[in-house]
């Protein structure tokens, strides 16, 4: 059943995202864009204001090079972050600057990746003394990647390698237990690919629960997904990893359908119907983590983690795709 609460979560991120749209719809190339950067203000509980956002995107371009990937739309998901997370964004947008060229001396590729993995650790390390530890373990995490899937590791796993190493586990541990998804996710069904890749990375940021038993998981929610009359493609895979960290999850897979079902009856979201998958299990992750009694507090911070990780993750795979289409250096 849709609670008041989730009724109230899907007309605000409609709200947001028709402000959004009707201002920058000639300067972003792909909506779905402006849909992620209006579900994180959802997802985060974060006022939004459209005015404050336009000044701080404008601020980000004016004080970005001709060449770096912000004086384009990457601007856009870049200030969302800072305005969620900062009281004050211009300042630790300055911060971001030389967190990045930290990035670059270390070794990290240039683009809108780097800059989303500096936000991820900005984010989610407090000590700035830490941040050069931290980077270096990214580093060696995103190789690990490599080193496995070289095909399918590329810098837009940049963001998620941060969260990974910032779990604090062994670098040849997290990695094991990263294959070790991939592997037995695969053997059930799972689609070979970066997908699956991505789920399995998601699903290693919590390490108190045994690889089985999310695995299990994983596949129960696919069928009963499938069920309810919605086919869940390779794109959801990392749906299905937020959903495996809630106990009760055969029980809300009803609801979750119906907030599918009220997002695709939106005339201005009709045509995103993937897309809305996606918003639908964020904003109802969103919601789940807001009573204290539904999670525990370690599992809390796990859930804030792995939907930064996905909306990371999104952004950078919508900006690849632009990317394509778009010329110009990167910096």
């Amino acid at each position: 059943m849709l609670t008041a609460s989730l009724q109230q979560k899907i007309k605000r991120y409609k709200d947001i995202y028709v402000q959004l749209k009707d201002e920058l719809k000639w300067k972003v190339p792909d909506q779905r864009i402006l849909m992620t950067v209006a579900s994180m203000y959802v997802v985060n509980h974060r006022e939004f204001h459209l005015q404050r956002f336009l000044r701080l995107s404008n601020y980000i371009k004016e004080q970005v090079g001709m060449f770096s990937t912000l004086k384009s739309y990457h601007r856009f998901p870049t200030a969302a972050v800072l305005d969620i997370r900062f009281e004050r964004p211009e300042e630790k947008f300055h911060e971001l600057l030389n967190l990045y060229e930290k990035c670059i001396q270390l070794g990290f590729g240039r683009g809108a990746f780097t800059y989303l993995a500096a936000l991820a650790l900005m984010s989610t390390v407090e000590d700035h003394n830490d941040y050069q530890e931290k980077l270096e373990k990214s580093l060696a995490v995103y190789k690990g990647m490599k080193a496995k899937h070289f095909f399918l590791t590329s810098s837009s796993d940049y963001p998620l390698a941060v969260l990974l190493a910032n779990t604090g586990e062994d670098v040849n541990k997290l990695q094991d237990r990263m294959e070790s998804f991939y592997e037995k996710l695969s053997a059930r069904g799972f689609r070979k690919g970066n997908d699956l890749q991505f789920l399995s990375h998601i699903l290693s940021l919590n390490k108190e629960t045994e690889t089985d038993l999310f695995v299990e998981r994983c596949v129960r929610i696919l069928d009963l997904f499938k069920q309810s009359g919605t086919k869940l493609k390779a794109m959801h895979y990392p749906a299905i990893g937020l959903l495996a960290f809630v106990d009760e999850y055969e029980k809300e897979i009803p609801t979750i359908q119906q907030m599918i079902n009220k997002l695709h009856s939106e005339k201005v979201f009709k045509w995103h119907k993937d897309i809305n998958i996606m918003m639908s299990v964020n904003i109802f992750m969103s919601d789940k983590m807001e009573n204290a009694k539904l999670l525990e507090t370690e599992i809390y911070t796990a859930m804030e983690t792995i939907i930064q990780a996905q909306q990371a993750a999104f952004i950078a795979v919508l900006a690849a795709t632009a990317a394509t289409s778009s010329s110009g250096g990167e910096g």
